[in-house]
């Protein structure tokens, strides 16, 4: 019988080490001649995954990922216990997947600030979906110069940790008008604050917020909570000369205008 410590067995272990070497140049070249063009998505993903797994076969984790998943977007939207606990992941390689997913992001933001003007409420919810992760549930502040540029965009209630029908952000409004009516002075002191909120627009030199609450896990609704703080905040920042074009509230179904109901009223 031949031991594995035999010439023919060290021979098969250096073509099986070379072919794998030679399959990870051709993907980096045909990368290099014509960017993703081409590709399959688990190709893309197994490019990507050649950096994190240097010595391994990555393509059937690649296409194991792209199942289990649904697809790129879900590889990128999952957490990073989820992504480890796929066998052959583990957390170094789910760190990057994370970590290239937010790089990407912040080079989105920054791409797009500054940019064409804001004209409609789809203009913004785009722009929050190519720069902000659209499957977590977030009030967004979104900041706009007196052409209605985007000069940035700010997470003012991130519930990400709290799952079901909107049910952080509702609560955290509630706990905003207990405080509101025993403290009119002091404004918001639980998880929204008003005043923050306007300590941003004069950090951003902004004329004009347009707020979006996304709740993806349930349909928008147009409930008193969300009124009173859009009142709320439009009243903060008109004291200053500051105009709300809208607060959004986005769910499953299609989205809210605190405009179009009249709840605030936005540029005159």
């Amino acid at each position: 019988m031949m031991g594995i410590n035999s010439p023919h067995h060290r021979t098969l272990n250096m073509t099986t080490a070379s072919s794998k070497a030679g399959h990870r140049k051709r993907i980096r070249e045909k990368y290099g001649k014509a960017s993703l063009d081409g590709f399959h998505d688990y190709e893309a993903l197994e490019l990507l995954l050649t950096f994190a797994i240097p010595r391994r076969d990555v393509k059937p984790l690649a296409k194991e990922l792209i199942k289990r998943f649904k697809g790129l977007k879900g590889v990128f939207d999952a957490g990073i216990d989820e992504l480890a606990a796929t066998p052959g992941v583990g957390e170094h390689t789910a760190v990057l997947l994370l970590l290239l997913k937010e790089i990407s992001g912040a080079y989105l933001l920054e791409r797009m600030i500054g940019g064409n003007p804001v004209r409609s409420a789809k203009d913004v919810v785009d722009f929050l979906d190519r720069a902000c992760d659209p499957a977590k549930e977030a009030l967004y502040a979104v900041y706009l110069n007196s052409k209605n540029e985007i000069l940035g965009v700010e997470t003012i209630f991130d519930g990400a940790t709290e799952k079901g029908d909107g049910r952080a952000l509702r609560a955290a409004t509630e706990r905003s008008a207990r405080v509101m009516a025993s403290e009119p002075e002091e404004g918001f002191s639980s998880s929204i604050s008003p005043r923050s909120v306007i300590e941003k627009a004069f950090k951003h030199n902004a004329r004009s917020i347009i707020f979006v609450h996304n709740t993806p896990e349930a349909a928008a609704r147009a409930s008193v909570k969300e009124r009173t703080l859009a009142r709320e905040l439009e009243s903060a920042a008109s004291s200053i000369d500051i105009i709300v074009h809208d607060y959004l509230i986005r769910g499953k179904g299609g989205q809210i205008s605190a405009r179009e109901l009249g709840w605030i009223k936005g540029a005159s």
